[in-house]
């Protein structure tokens, strides 16, 4: 969890960074224009630190997961299925395993190192909030000392007997604190002057902006472009506020002569979110009131540009929440939103109960399309029969089931070895009801909510970079003799022949399997396993084949559409195949490998990817009902 964490911190400081430095190639397209533009601008890279795209994008998949089915496909939204990415990532659920010994100490080191990273950034917070802090007790010490004055003016004004320069204190309710003696040292035209700069500060809100921009200075303290984000900040709306002062009519030598007087004998507010009249770069600003002149505005084309790039930077990323909505958007027959949940977040049965066996006893058959598997739709439309779930498996199976996860024997034996040995010799009966008849995801939602409540399951995923295979083509555009479209095959509304009821069905018939959208795995002649499915991904397909090769498959086709497959090897060690039937060695052993390459057109080269793979932090043996 540390470790998505740290990734996503890391993307958004690199999105701001960039946006950060977009924003000053615009402070120079509108340099000859009013320092008000230029104040926003960065302003709104100051912004940008604390509203990540991310949020943008999880607005965009909720507008997805709100639109009716008819307006999803406008927007280019495909049917739902967890398989339907082409990326290494569509791969990320097909691991369960606590990592075995030779996983945890790398695991471990970049766990420490991410807690270390943490406990140094939040050290920092503290050091620049409490130097906040402490300025803002200054601050509130002359407030408390200051008298009232008897000075006209939108605001309170406050006489303190500090040597502080003017400036604005408070965002919801501000007052005007001006140095004691300072009518004294002042002409009342040069009096008049600061004055209209500080309410200029009061009329623009620049407290409530800078104490704003503070924030992202006590959180991201550490990244100097936050800084000089702050830096630009102050000398951009002191240049706005000189702008305001001398449009209204004062005499520019006069304010300048003001705000050297000022400088002369006060000093600078401890606290940028105390506007004062002696910020910014004093030299440029006196140059800048001296040559007074009318400053543009902005032009019909500079309007124009800034709207598009604005819209452009809201909009990009709601798109790509729209585009990588999560797939399960189904509605289930009672009307009730897929995403709808129970109280606590999360989508529950209404009943449950979970009872453990005892060896040798007979357990719940299934009733719920358990197989073939995550990724099929089983007839009807995949519900269960009037929303119950009864069946009888170790645990690890209902993990499998509510995470829609696909397990090699390699993975399972990871399983096995670093758990409690309960783990996966206990068997369990769950009989569960939920209200309507909801989807075969729906049910996995609900089984995770079980799971965590019953077993007290504690599950994140982590990614790390592990062998893969990656599935391509031998030869672009060529497939395997037994690797067709779908679109070419058989149609799918033949009759399943009546062996199929007993879970067996003929390798050699004209049509295999017989039953479109389910993979079938039967004995084959000579020990052989014959394999086949119709109407599915090659993305399900490296899935598939994912359980026998050892490791995640990514799939690297490039092959669009349904397709459908079959292909039978020589498993190294035969099972204990059909009762009463003794199985001759094969003749002419087919490897798994081979059968990919020569049946299927395919072939699995060895790389290295990233996958998210699912951990288990903590599971209990469930009490009795």
């Amino acid at each position: 969890m540390i470790d998505a964490l740290v990734h996503t911190a890391s993307s958004h400081l690199v999105q701001s960074t960039l946006f950060a430095g977009a924003a000053a190639l615009l402070t120079l397209a509108f340099r000859a224009n009013r320092a008000q533009v230029r104040f926003w601008l960065w302003l709104s890279a100051s912004l940008k630190f604390l509203i990540p795209f991310a949020l943008l994008s999880i607005a965009g998949s909720h507008i997805r997961a709100w639109a009716p089915p008819s307006s999803r496909e406008g927007i280019g939204a495909t049917a739902p299925t967890f398989y339907a990415a082409e990326s290494s990532r569509q791969f990320s659920r097909d691991t369960l395993a606590a990592h075995a010994s030779s996983a945890v100490a790398p695991a471990f080191d970049r766990t420490t190192l991410d807690m270390v990273i943490a406990g140094v950034w939040l050290c920092g917070v503290i050091c620049v909030a409490l130097i906040r802090l402490r300025g803002w007790r200054r601050i509130r010490l002359l407030t408390r000392v200051s008298i009232s004055t008897d000075i006209a003016a939108p605001v309170a004004i406050r006489i303190s007997p500090g040597l502080m320069e003017p400036g604005v204190v408070g965002w919801r309710r501000p007052l005007l604190l001006l140095p004691q003696g300072i009518a004294e040292r002042l002409s009342p035209s040069e009096m008049n002057a600061i004055l209209a700069h500080e309410l200029c500060h009061v009329r623009r809100r620049d407290n409530l902006l800078a104490l704003i921009h503070m924030i992202v200075e006590t959180i991201f303290w550490f990244h100097p472009l936050v800084w000089w984000i702050g830096a630009r900040l102050i000398e951009e709306r002191e240049c706005a506020c000189d702008e305001d002062v001398v449009s209204r009519g004062n005499a520019p030598d006069l304010y300048a002569e003001a705000i050297v007087k000022v400088c002369k004998w006060s000093t600078e507010s401890p606290l940028t979110c105390v506007a004062g009249v002696t910020g910014g770069n004093l030299k440029r600003r006196i140059e800048q009131i001296m040559n007074a002149r009318d400053v543009p505005g902005l032009s019909i084309a500079k309007k124009a540009a800034l709207t598009i790039a604005g819209a452009a930077v809201l909009v990009a990323p709601v798109l790509v929440g729209i585009a990588d909505a999560p797939a399960i958007l189904a509605q289930s027959d009672s009307g009730v939103p897929q995403w709808q949940t129970a109280a606590g977040g999360h989508m529950a049965f209404d009943v449950a109960s979970v009872k453990l066996l005892k060896p040798g006893s007979r357990g719940r058959a299934p009733n719920f399309p358990l197989d073939p598997g995550p990724g099929f739709t089983n007839p009807p439309s995949g519900e269960s029969p009037h929303g119950r779930f009864s069946a009888t498996f170790p645990v690890p199976i209902f993990i499998v089931f509510a995470y829609k996860l696909m397990l090699s024997s390699e993975q399972a034996e990871a399983i096995r070895d670093h758990q409690p040995k309960w783990f996966d010799t206990d068997r369990f009966e769950i009989d569960a009801k939920a209200a309507g008849n909801p989807t075969k995801d729906q049910m996995r939602l609900m089984m995770q909510s079980l799971l965590a409540e019953r077993f007290h399951l504690a599950v994140h995923y982590e990614t790390q970079e592990m062998p893969v295979y990656a599935l391509t083509l031998i030869k672009p555009g060529t497939w395997g003799p037994k690797l067709i479209r779908h679109a070419d095959g058989p149609p799918c509304d033949a009759p399943a022949p009546p062996a199929l009821a007993t879970g067996m069905s003929d390798p050699d018939a004209d049509v295999f399997p017989p039953r479109c959208e389910s993979m079938m795995a039967v004995p084959g002649k000579n020990g052989r396993r014959v394999e086949g499915s119709r109407n599915m991904t090659t993305a399900l397909l490296a899935f598939i084949l994912s359980r026998t090769a050892g490791r995640p498959v990514v799939d690297r086709t490039g092959i669009t559409g349904m397709i459908d497959y079959r292909m039978e090897w020589t498993p190294e060690s035969n099972g204990p195949g059909v009762p009463g039937v003794e199985v001759e060695p094969d003749p002419n052993p087919v490897t798994f490998m081979d059968a990919v390459r020569e049946q299927l057109g395919l072939k699995l080269e060895s790389t290295k990817a990233p996958v998210q793979t699912l951990v288990i932090d903590h599971i209990e043996r469930p009490s009795e009902n």
